[in-house]
C-alpha cells in the first residue's frame, strides 16, 4: 500500500504562514494611545497563540476600555490589519513554495487560525491559486487554541484522520493545540521560542521543509 501520509496538512496563519504579527502589534498600540496608555512589544507577544476573544478580553481589561465590549475590540483590529494585509501579503519564508508544493502533490490543506474568518478569507482571496481546502477560524470554534478544537475541526472538514496530519505552528499556545489534537505537529518559530519537549519537532525555519522532509516524519 502507498505511502499516503500526510493525509493532510494544517497550517495556522499569523506568524507561521503570513508576517502578520507586527500588524496586530501596530493596532494593538494605536488602541492603547486612544486610551492613553503605553501597549509594548512584551504585552503583543503574551498574546501570541491566543484565540482573538482571549487576548481581546485581556487587552480591554489592560487598557481599561468601558466603552467597547470584546467583540468591538476584535472588531477594531481585525479592520486595521486586513487594512494592511490587502497591500500585500507578508509571506513567512517558504510558506509559499511549500504550500505550491503540497497542492501540487495532491496533498489536502486547511487554514486553522485564531484570527476572524473575514480576515482569513482575506488572506485566502488574494493567493493565486486554490491554496486551502478548508479553513478553521477563531469564529468557528467554541473554544480556541490551546484547545485541540480547532484542529480536530479541521479534520473532520477534511474527512482525513488528525493523526495522519501535519501541522505547523509558530507559537507555543498552538503547537500545544495541534499535540493534544493528535498531529504530528511541528513548530517553526517566529517571533517567540518554542521549548523542546519529547516528540516535538521543530524545524528553523519552512525553507528547510519538502514534501519528502514531511512523509519521513510520519510516527
Amino acid at each position: 500500500m502507498p505511502n499516503t501520509f500526510p493525509a493532510a496538512v494544517l497550517w495556522d496563519m499569523d506568524g507561521t504562514l503570513i508576517d502578520s504579527e507586527p500588524y496586530w502589534l501596530l493596532s494593538e498600540s494605536r488602541l492603547a494611545a486612544d486610551y492613553g496608555t503605553v501597549w509594548t512589544e512584551q504585552h503583543g507577544h503574551e498574546l501570541i497563540g491566543k484565540s482573538l476573544y482571549d487576548s481581546s478580553a485581556i487587552i480591554k481589561e489592560r487598557l481599561s476600555i468601558e466603552d467597547l465590549s470584546i467583540q468591538e475590540v476584535i472588531d477594531r483590529l481585525t479592520d486595521e490589519v486586513v487594512s494592511h494585509l490587502k497591500s500585500k501579503l507578508p509571506w513567512r519564508p517558504g510558506a509559499l513554495e511549500l504550500l505550491m508544493q503540497l497542492k501540487q502533490a495532491g496533498i489536502p490543506t486547511a487554514l486553522v487560525t485564531m484570527s476572524m474568518r473575514r480576515m482569513a478569507l482575506a488572506v485566502v482571496d488574494q493567493i493565486p491559486f486554490q491554496a486551502f481546502d478548508a479553513v478553521v477560524a477563531g469564529d468557528d470554534v467554541t473554544r480556541g487554541k490551546p484547545d485541540p478544537e480547532p484542529y480536530l475541526r479541521a479534520a473532520e472538514v477534511l474527512g482525513v484522520e488528525i493523526k495522519e496530519c501535519i501541522a505547523f505552528e509558530d507559537s507555543r499556545t498552538g503547537l500545544a493545540s495541534a499535540e493534544a489534537a493528535g498531529c504530528v505537529a511541528i513548530g517553526i518559530p517566529n517571533i517567540v521560542s518554542i521549548p523542546q519537549a519529547p516528540g516535538r519537532v521543530i524545524f528553523d525555519s519552512l525553507t528547510e521543509l519538502d514534501l519528502n522532509v514531511l512523509k519521513r516524519l510520519q510516527r
